[in-house]
């Protein structure tokens, strides 16, 4: 986006209120304008030939044709950045997450009460979200998730060896169009799969369903983290929105410890958290990955976890939504290995051969 262009933002809802007050949010920016809002997509579809809108904000139940089906089509017929505006419910968090899953960059939720108060008191979070849009990457579709299918893989005999599926361990950090890049790094690792630690920048709310999502699709078992549960083979844990995840001992065992410390890098989990807790008592059993993401999260943590011997991983630009934390982890020198997404769950399995084989030399 050019320094001197302002952001041109359709913004597609069936309330008037709610197309007043982004109305009011995006226009009190320097470097964004509203061209026009609709109250529903069959108007929107008319404004967006006639405007040509860098981003879209796009609620999910409207009249004439839901948000999901007008973004369906939308992404197969005219690609845009969409940021989706859904309600905080059960239902709301599963309509979000297959937003994401069909190519929306990211989502903002409607405050349950005092709806214009609420979202003026989210300004400074939805004008980021937009400007994050402008500038992400428009990736191809991808095949839609598949449920998880029984029998071997090429890889499944990587994992043979007890002391990988207990002592080491993978830490995820992900934040803009990672709940799609967690799904296709997770769906290829094996039933027996070393445990897996994942801090998403997600609210809270919305990492039970993003969790369950993934379960339904994985073959290892998808959960959100409890405080002092035991880390296990064959499990993955994912960060409750609303609270730091990190690693700690309990003896020879690996727990996850949950807590509501003020937020890192102004979030909550923060990915750094996570990565210095593994750091610190994980070590060279760690291995680190860190994807797609807006601003700096992550990245000293990483470089943390790799000076502690951990091997890691970082998403390359070319497959990212948003570059940003990746790039920040390689300039610091945080990053062993840069992959296509597609490649992360083979390049780390990879390394757990190696890593077997030379245990079971010794």
């Amino acid at each position: 986006m050019s320094v001197n262009k302002k952001i041109k933002v359709l913004c597609v809802d069936d309330s008037a209120l709610i197309r007043s007050v982004m109305t009011e949010i995006i226009n009190s920016q320097s470097d964004m304008t509203v061209v026009g809002t609709a109250a529903d997509p069959l108007v929107a579809r008319d404004l967006i030939k006639v405007t040509n809108p860098d981003v879209l904000t796009l609620d999910v139940e409207m009249p004439r044709m839901d948000g999901l089906e007008f973004l369906e089509k939308l992404m197969r017929l005219r690609p845009m950045p969409v940021v989706m505006v859904s309600s905080l419910t059960e239902r709301g968090s599963e309509i979000a997450l297959r937003a994401l899953e069909l190519g929306a960059i990211d989502f903002v939720t409607k405050p349950r009460l005092g709806v214009r108060d609420g979202l003026l008191s989210y300004t400074e979070l939805i004008t980021g979200k937009i400007r994050t849009a402008a500038s992400a990457r428009l990736l191809p579709a991808r095949p839609a998730a598949g449920a998880r299918t029984g029998g071997d893989t090429p890889q499944e005999s990587l994992l043979r060896s007890p002391l990988l599926s207990t002592e080491k361990l993978i830490i995820i950090g992900a934040s803009t169009g990672g709940t799609e890049a967690i799904r296709e790094v997770l769906q290829p690792l094996p039933p027996d799969s070393p445990a897996v630690m994942i801090a998403q920048h997600m609210p809270a709310g919305f990492t039970r369903s993003f969790a369950q999502r993934l379960d339904g699709l994985c073959r290892i078992t998808v959960k959100e983290a409890e405080h002092g549960e035991r880390v296990l083979p064959g499990y993955a844990y994912i960060a409750p929105g609303g609270f730091h995840l990190s690693l700690a001992r309990s003896g020879a065992n690996y727990v996850a410890h949950l807590d509501q410390e003020p937020p890192v890098n102004r979030h909550r989990p923060s990915i750094d958290v996570l990565f210095d807790s593994a750091a610190k008592h994980a070590g060279k059993n760690a291995i680190g990955i860190i994807l797609t993401g807006m601003g700096k999260d992550g990245a000293e943590g990483l470089l943390r976890m790799r000076r502690a011997g951990a091997h890691t991983l970082a998403q390359d630009e070319a497959s990212c939504v948003v570059f940003g934390m990746p790039r920040e982890a390689i300039a610091l020198g945080a990053v062993d290995d840069v992959s296509p997404l597609g490649e992360v769950s083979r390049r780390v399995l990879t390394h757990l051969r190696t890593f077997g084989e030379r245990a079971n030399r010794v």
